[in-house]
């Protein structure tokens, strides 16, 4: 599945530290969060929109997580984690791509790197939409 920001799109740009709410629908903190020589947190972004429901009415939505980082050379994040409250799905979600470790804590991409520029992508199915943040990363070498 492609990460076409739409319409319906929210973003949300989610820092585990200092959160402010800009009047806009997007929360971010008032510094950066290094978290490598390279990476920061603040480069994760997460994009958030309510797509067509289920055949049966269940509402789905769509979540792009991406790294916006530009620094040349690299800055690549990986073991990335969301708090995700006690998140569950109506609809299947690879658990390479998306899964719950325990309450309030979530893996993405199965913990593998995030190259700059890249971005993932999932859908769950649920009456009401989980606020996804961004509560850790570690900046992953770059491999040749």
């Amino acid at each position: 599945m492609n990460a076409e920001t739409s319409r319906g799109m929210l973003p949300t740009i989610d820092i585990d530290h200092e959160e402010r709410d800009d009047g806009a629908g997007t929360t971010s903190s008032g510094s950066t969060q290094r978290v490598g020589d390279q990476c920061s947190m603040d480069d994760i972004v997460v994009y958030q929109g309510a797509t067509g429901p289920l055949p049966s009415g269940i509402p789905t939505y769509t979540v792009s997580v991406l790294n916006l980082c530009s620094v040349s050379g690299g800055c690549s994040l990986g073991n990335i984690h969301l708090r995700c409250a006690a998140f569950s799905s109506a609809r299947l979600i690879n658990p390479r791509i998306f899964r719950r470790l325990s309450i309030n804590d979530c893996l993405l991409n199965d913990g593998r790197p995030l190259a700059p520029g890249s971005v993932v992508s999932f859908q769950y199915a649920n009456s009401f939409s989980y606020r996804l943040v961004i509560s850790n990363a570690t900046c992953a070498k770059e491999q040749s």
